[in-house]
């Protein structure tokens, strides 16, 4: 500020003042005169004073050198981005002993592809998963998940799952929509990882109708209703490549359709229901080590619930859940057994399978549970007797208890004890020990 500006805007304020009498007389004038002098000179102290007290903040103020003056101009020139679209990365560390009774556990009447067996006998790395995910830009979202695996006595990396899908708004009504390769809507556990599951192994229909999961090529479509209660519709299209498909082309494909709906009961209690349909024509389905080979249409049923209850309010420290899923499966073609050189015969028939469980989650890191699971094969087809599509009047069933503890999110040990009547009067008594962790980022498993 300038001494003139205050001396200007003084004057203009005495001289805007309205005055008694124009005609003022000359002693009235010169003590105007002397008021303004003295105004002047007031106003001329305070800005010497401020004055004064800028100039002591400014020689007291830390020097900058020359070495911070460049860092802070490049400081100041530079892009810094954060890592919103950094994809998270999650490794998940699987391992088991296992102690078989039975040298070998064949599932009677059915062909069963390598990952629905019962597993490798001692010490065993399990699958270990390597998942990379994040968010693509503010429209797709991207997932992969690799899995290292023991076969044939080699350590090959599988890919399980790869696939982009929309975030909420892209799609019109609440539709969303996924297309890669990924463990599809079909029954309550195939969207779920193995690591995620309440046992160390699959129940016996998985394992017999879906060689453990369903992950094929495609696309699928979804769509949230605008209900009071939750309520979804969603259909697929796959390539082929997956069992229960097993060939991929043309007419090979196949094809998925699905509704389910859930909701809350008061506070503390929470379910889900649902059906599912997924329909195949294969031309070479192969199975049982490659021994068994299907060729025609396969069509898929299922039916889930699932119902969560919290004694205490918090399933944190308290929680029941009771789990279940029937299956029905319906085939028109022809089978081949080349081990029991039975030829080609002519096969239309049905099978049925189901499985229940129940976990109880008694303190925060301890839960307790039991599993039941059977299936009801066809009759033996002329001609397959003393195949692997013999089941002798046997239906197969599976019994299956554990406990495990978790220190925290990231780290499982449980044991557990199965016994498998899986074939005439074979009786197999399995124990478990399994761990499962898991480093880095790892999404939230869904209900």
């Amino acid at each position: 500020m300038k001494k003139s500006i205050f001396l200007a805007a003084a004057t203009a304020a005495i001289i805007g003042t309205p005055h008694p009498s124009f005609a003022a007389s000359d002693a009235a004038l010169e003590a105007l005169k002397q008021e303004v002098q003295t105004m002047r000179r007031f106003y001329e102290a305070r800005i010497a004073d401020l004055e004064s007290k800028v100039s002591t903040l400014q020689s007291n103020k830390p020097q900058t050198t020359t070495k911070e003056a460049t860092k802070a101009a490049v400081a100041a020139n530079r892009q810094v981005y954060n890592n919103d679209f950094n994809p998270s990365i999650g490794v998940v560390l699987n391992g088991k002993f296992s102690s078989f009774s039975e040298a070998s556990s064949e599932m009677a009447g059915f062909g069963v592809g390598e990952e629905g067996e019962r597993g490798r006998e001692g010490i065993a790395i399990d699958e270990s998963e390597l998942n990379f995910s994040g968010n693509i830009d503010d429209k797709f979202y991207g997932s992969l998940t690799a899995a290292i695996v023991r076969e044939g006595g080699s350590d090959i990396v599988e890919l399980e799952e790869a696939y982009i899908q929309t975030q909420g708004g892209v799609l019109p009504y609440g539709l969303s929509a996924k297309a890669g390769r990924a463990f599809w809507t079909l029954g309550y556990m195939n969207e779920h990882h193995a690591h995620a599951d309440d046992f160390a192994d699959r129940p016996l229909p998985y394992r017999a109708y879906l060689n453990k999961a369903f992950n094929d090529d495609g696309a699928e479509v979804s769509w949230v209703l605008p209900t009071d209660f939750y309520s979804e519709i969603g259909f697929g299209a796959f390539r082929g490549d997956d069992f229960p498909s097993g060939s991929a082309g043309g007419d090979d494909a196949s094809y998925s359709v699905y509704g389910r709906v859930g909701g809350d009961i008061g506070n503390n209690q929470s379910w889900r229901a649902g059906g599912y349909y997924l329909t195949t024509d294969t031309a070479g389905r192969k199975s049982n080590e490659d021994a068994v080979t299907f060729i025609g249409e396969s069509d898929l049923y299922i039916a889930d619930l699932r119902y969560t209850w919290a004694p205490t309010g918090n399933a944190k420290e308290k929680e029941v859940t009771f789990q279940g899923e029937y299956f029905f499966r319906d085939e028109k073609g022809t089978y081949e057994d080349t081990n029991a050189s039975t030829g080609r015969v002519a096969f239309n028939d049905d099978t049925s399978g189901w499985y229940a469980q129940a976990v109880y989650k008694f303190d925060p890191q301890w839960r307790i549970g039991a599993r039941y699971s059977q299936l009801s094969s066809a009759s033996t087809p002329t001609g397959l007797a003393g195949s692997a599509l013999d089941a002798s009047g046997h239906d197969p069933v599976a019994y299956a208890a554990m406990i495990d503890w978790t220190n925290s999110e990231f780290s499982r040990f449980r044991l557990q004890l199965n016994q498998e009547e899986l074939s005439q009067n074979v009786d197999d008594t399995q124990l478990i020990l399994q761990y499962t962790v898991s480093l880095g980022a790892h999404g939230a498993h869904k209900y």
